[in-house]
């Protein structure tokens, strides 16, 4: 592997879409908006011949769902503003290699701007030249490894409630690609969500012996909850590089198209947010994290016995961490700990002050230890305690060990929670 080399930059054209249909269309409702996307073109065959494709199938895409696409290999168009008028940017091939496009760049997402970046732009050697990019927005850091040949990959869809997937099947075949791993484990950084990775029935991965991945957790698609952004690994054609030909295509699978498409309305901020295909699975098990600060709802010390406080801490896939929601009647349901599943979420006291604070304790039937799962439009969720009609909460800190309490309902992010299904 090697890193993009640098070129002159030239502004390019607004691709003119073709005939051919997309395999999705929108509904007609849906906002419209503005998507550009950077690239290079000229390094790999493989990845030229993603970006020709990419440059057609964006806009036909569009043009059934509501948004312009304009392709350009001009990055300083990230310096000077020009890409203040849209409200998506994708990265093809590459990313941002000077100091004025890096700062534009971190400007335009800080303010809100939605993001979408593909493979490579993720790609690098030395997170350490633009730590802010690669470390904290990524979450990344440097390449490590990497399959060959480009392969399909089955993959589980890890959080069904973001608007971006709510729209996917538990597991599902990719498209053909070259897939990458990371040096950081983007499972212990409390800003990511990641939103697929490879499923187990999927290994072996890649049909060179030498770089093939036997097992592992390896994720694919992915969001930082403090950015408008997504991030999918594939982007990587396969190629007969004697005669340049194209082998594969990477929109040939319809339900990662669905991903890319609900992606970008959700980026635009004019997500329709489709219904899950499915409610809350009352045998699955969830983590169940905060949209505010990211952290996960948990037992203090992995503690299963009365009175354990229920608390927020960084997401760490544990069964500290894993929940079930069991219904009881009229909408409510008991959320159990895996430990020991007699064991629920409570209200201590059976107080209806704010504030009360949560902990465990053994179900007996209480409207104290019931909470109604309300589910928000951007696909998460909010939960009322039956006996007080207050909702469960975060209380304004990030910090590790806080206790979580019941509050009046608010509306709020600190009452606002992803769940993600643990198998």
């Amino acid at each position: 592997m090697r890193l993009l080399a640098g070129l002159a930059l030239v502004l390019g054209l607004a691709v003119t879409p073709s005939p051919a249909a997309p395999e999705a269309v929108a509904a007609p409702e849906a906002a419209p908006f503005k998507v550009i996307a950077f690239y290079h073109g000229t390094w790999d065959a493989a990845h030229i011949d993603f970006v020709k494709e990419a440059n057609e199938w964006f806009p036909r895409t569009g043009a059934q769902n509501n948004f312009t696409y304009t392709a350009t290999t001009n990055w300083d168009l990230l310096a000077n503003g020009g890409v203040n008028d849209y409200q998506v940017v994708l990265f093809l091939d590459d990313a941002p290699q000077n100091a004025a496009q890096r700062a534009g760049f971190e400007r335009y997402v800080r303010a809100g701007g939605g993001w979408m970046g593909f493979h490579v732009s993720a790609f690098t050697t030395d997170a350490g030249s633009w730590p802010w990019y690669y470390n904290t927005f990524l979450g990344s850091g440097n390449f490590r490894s990497n399959t060959w040949g480009p392969t399909t990959a089955v993959l589980r869809t890890e959080d069904r409630t973001h608007p971006s997937t709510t729209g996917l099947p538990a597991t599902f075949t990719s498209a053909v690609s070259e897939w990458y791993s990371w040096s950081n484990d983007l499972r212990t950084n409390p800003n990511i969500k990641i939103l697929a990775s490879v499923d187990p029935s999927g290994f072996p991965l890649g049909t060179d012996p030498n770089q093939t991945w036997y097992g592992g957790y390896y994720p694919i698609l992915w969001t930082n909850t403090q950015y408008r952004m997504l991030y999918a690994n594939f982007g990587h054609n396969a190629m007969d590089y004697a005669t340049n030909t194209r082998l594969s295509s990477t929109f040939a699978s319809p339900t990662q198209n669905r991903f890319l498409i609900d992606g970008l309305k959700w980026l635009a901020g004019a997500s329709d947010n489709p219904t899950p295909t499915d409610p809350i699975s009352d045998t699955a098990w969830y983590s169940v994290s905060n949209a505010e600060n990211g952290t996960c709802v948990d037992a203090r010390a992995a503690a299963l016995a009365n009175g354990t406080a229920i608390q927020q801490y960084t997401c760490n896939q544990t069964q500290a961490q894993q929940f079930q929601f069991r219904p009881t009647d009229g909408g409510y349901s008991r959320i159990a700990i895996r430990g020991n599943p007699q064991q629920i979420v409570d209200v201590t006291g059976v107080s209806t002050a704010d504030n009360a604070p949560l902990q465990l304790w053994s179900y007996g039937g209480g409207t104290n230890q019931q909470w109604r799962p309300e589910r928000e439009a951007s696909g998460s969720y909010r939960f009322v305690a039956r006996h007080s009609g207050k909702c469960l909460s975060t209380t304004g800190s990030s910090a590790n060990g806080v206790q979580l309490v019941q509050r009046p309902c608010d509306n709020s992010a600190a009452q606002s929670f992803r769940l993600t299904e643990h198998p």
